[in-house]
């Protein structure tokens, strides 16, 4: 079965850290962009952090730049987004995404074409 499984959600403090993961089972990643996307409640989903198949490539969105890091590990088919500093306005759920096109990682994440695969998502909820 060909899915995306994210993983490392929970609840934590603000200024606290949590690194999640997303990992491919049923193929690899190596030719996939990657992205992590977030919806908080009554919200619609937006792309926080994208990464380019090779990793040399990598967008974040404005509110989350200098406190979060995207990184993949090809040879595990594992993509990370570390959290630092979460502030309470990061809950929602945590989705990642795969897509295998010619579009940059900013298209991606700006979501402006149809990923691939859909991981089902964690919950982050940073709270006091």
């Amino acid at each position: 079965q060909l899915q995306l499984v994210e993983s490392g959600g929970g609840l934590v403090q603000p200024g606290g850290s949590l690194r999640l993961s997303c990992s491919a089972s049923g193929f690899t990643l190596d030719y996939d962009k990657i992205g992590w996307f977030r919806q908080a409640p009554g919200k619609e989903r937006e792309g926080v952090s994208c990464i380019s198949s090779s990793g040399s490539s990598t967008y974040y969105k404005d509110s989350v730049k200098g406190r979060s890091t995207i990184s993949r590990d090809n040879a595990k088919n594992t993509v990370y987004l570390q959290m630092n500093n979460l502030k309470p306005e990061d809950t929602g759920v945590y989705y990642c995404a795969a897509v295998r096109s010619f579009i940059n990682v900013q298209t991606m994440c700006a979501m402006r074409i149809a990923m691939n695969y859909w991981g089902k998502g964690t919950l982050v909820t940073v709270s006091s």
